[in-house]
C-alpha cells in the first residue's frame, strides 16, 4: 500500500522547484543512526515503502524505524498517446519533496554495523544519493 494523505485541500499542484538546503528535518531526532538525502528530489510513496520493507528485512523487524518524509504532492500525468491540451492529467502518485540535508529514515536499537547493512539496502531503493550519518551528542 503506497502512502498517501488522507485527503488534500486541492486535487492538483503546480510541479514547483527545489532550491536550496534543508533547514528543518535535517538532523537525526529520534534514533541513533540516519540516511541522509545529498541531493533534492521527489521521493514517490512507493519508493518510501520499499526503503521502510528494505530496513525491516535487513535488520530482522529489531531495529526501530522512523520514516521522516511523507508524500504530500500530488503528481499528475497525462496519458500515453494523448493529445495536447483538455486540460491537467490526473494523478498519477504521491511525492515528497525532498532538499539536500532532508533525514529520509531513523534506526534504532541496533549496533552500527546491522544500521549501516540496513540502509546500504535502503540506498538501492533511493533514486537520490544518500550518506548514513549518527547522531549528535546533546550537552
Amino acid at each position: 500500500m503506497a502512502l498517501m494523505p488522507k485527503r488534500s485541500k486541492y486535487r492538483k499542484s503546480f510541479r514547483g522547484r527545489v532550491k536550496g538546503f534543508a533547514t528543518r528535518g535535517n538532523r537525526v531526532s529520534f534514533g541513533e543512526f540516519g540516511l541522509q538525502a545529498l541531493d533534492a528530489a521527489w521521493i514517490t510513496g512507493r519508493q518510501i515503502e520499499a526503503g521502510r520493507v528494505a530496513a525491516n528485512r535487513a535488520t530482522g523487524g529489531a531495529a526501530k524505524i522512523w520514516i521522516r518524509v511523507f508524500p504530500h504532492k500530488p503528481i499528475s500525468a497525462k496519458p500515453a498517446e494523448t493529445r495536447m491540451g483538455k486540460g491537467k492529467g490526473d494523478v498519477d502518485f504521491w511525492a515528497a519533496v525532498v532538499k539536500p540535508g532532508t533525514i529520509l529514515y531513523e534506526l534504532g536499537g541496533v549496533p552500527e554495523e546491522k544500521a549501516k547493512l540496513a540502509f546500504k539496502r535502503v540506498a538501492h531503493k533511493m533514486p537520490i544519493k544518500v550518506r548514513m550519518v549518527r547522531r549528535l551528542p546533546t550537552h
